[in-house]
């Protein structure tokens, strides 16, 4: 496969991102197979037709159905609304397209686990969103772990702190919608730290938490995108059917213990993505608002020379890097979107699944459930029974 032929549905936040991936990749990573860049669908005909322009997208659509069923469509692309995922991940696998879908994959664990089943049952390609696995000091944390470095594990520990809605007047966005997003900042921003601590520490075999909505009404939007919105007119007001802020304590099959804290009301914090890993050995610190650098401690250092490093991750020797500029020159944001859709492509053209899939998505969706179902009952509940 030489190329891949791509129908996106959703063209706001995830979608510039998603779109600034597939036109970067034959620069950087010329091997992998090209992305064209097909069909654009969203449902304002004049919103969606702007992005097609900017994007570089050859035609916009405002029906997915109409995508979907496109014979010159490879891959389907869901960056749409949480509510619209499974609808879409349905149709497309059922027509006999790939898959690419951000997280959460799906408003419930009973959805997401349809939406594996369908892609299964149809043999498509599926791949689900969670690009920060994808920045290269992430990836030495991970070869860290998995050498046996840091030694036997203890701690995991994350936050995911936000700000962007502290004011009590900011509207009432989508995300604030449990209809259409799910949940709050434990969807949103606790499903990329579940999916990090997977992915470096392992399954987690019970939880129990806490979580808390501060604002309870807010004024009903005019308009809104990516992270940002107006008011609208005449001071009405909506609830919100979501959690501000969720922490849990965690489990995990290796025997090590996890904190995890989601918040979108931590002042002063715009996108604090942070974990800590502690071994018998050493241990790891990553902050996404550093995304280039990692602090390693190894025990065995000498003890006049003892503490934490920082290991600059630009140098070829660290994943991904060597497609990019010369050491020291750093990466951003962006790239992480370009190294997941990379992973992507070059699975359709070796014919594996991508990692990670609609498994870590189910994975993630049962802790994200397990943490509510915690909540309600005020006890610690396993993600397996679920």
């Amino acid at each position: 496969m030489n190329e891949v032929r791509i129908g996106m549905v959703g063209y706001k936040f995830m979608g510039k991102a998603h779109s600034h991936a597939y036109r970067d990749i034959p620069m950087f990573f010329p091997d992998a197979p090209r992305p064209v860049m097909k069909l654009i669908c969203g449902r304002n005909e004049e919103g969606v037709r702007r992005a097609a322009r900017q994007f570089g997208w050859e035609e916009a659509v405002t029906d997915w159905r109409e995508l979907v069923r496109r014979d010159d469509i490879d891959l389907v692309d869901i960056n749409a609304p949480s509510d619209a995922h499974k609808e879409i991940a349905l149709a497309a696998a059922e027509a006999g397209k790939h898959l690419f879908c951000e997280k959460p994959l799906a408003l419930t664990l009973a959805d997401a686990r349809q939406m594996l089943a369908a892609a299964e049952a149809a043999g498509v390609k599926h791949m689900i969103g969670f690009n920060y696995r994808f920045a290269p000091a992430v990836r030495l944390a991970k070869k860290l772990i998995d050498e046996g470095r840091l030694g036997r594990i203890y701690h995991f520990r994350a936050a995911f702190l936000q700000d962007w809605i502290i004011d009590p007047d900011f509207p009432l966005v989508w995300r604030l919608d449990k209809n259409v997003a799910g949940s709050g900042a434990h969807g949103d921003l606790g499903a990329h730290l579940i999916d990090m601590a997977r992915y470096l520490v392992g399954e987690m075999t019970e939880v129990i938490g806490m979580s808390e909505t501060f604002v309870k009404e807010r004024p009903l939007p005019g308009s809104m995108t990516g992270l940002s919105a107006t008011g609208g007119t005449g001071g009405a007001k909506g609830p919100v059917t979501v959690d501000d802020a969720t922490l849990f304590m965690a489990r995990f099959a290796c025997g090590a213990l996890g904190s995890f804290e989601a918040t979108r009301f931590a002042g002063g914090h715009r996108c604090t993505n942070s974990f800590e890993v502690n071994g018998s050995l050493g241990s790891v610190k990553f902050d996404f608002e550093r995304m280039n650098e990692l602090h390693v401690y190894f025990a065995g250092d000498d003890a006049d020379v003892q503490g934490f490093r920082r290991v600059l991750a630009t140098d070829p020797a660290h994943a991904y890097a060597d497609a990019w500029w010369p050491p020291g020159h750093t990466i951003g944001y962006e790239h992480t979107f370009i190294h997941e859709t990379v992973e992507l492509l070059e699975a359709l053209q070796e014919n594996r699944q991508p990692v990670p899939n609609f498994h870590d998505g189910v994975q993630c969706q049962a802790v994200l459930e397990a943490v509510e179902r915690s909540i309600e009952q005020k006890r610690w509940v396993r993600p397996d029974d679920l």
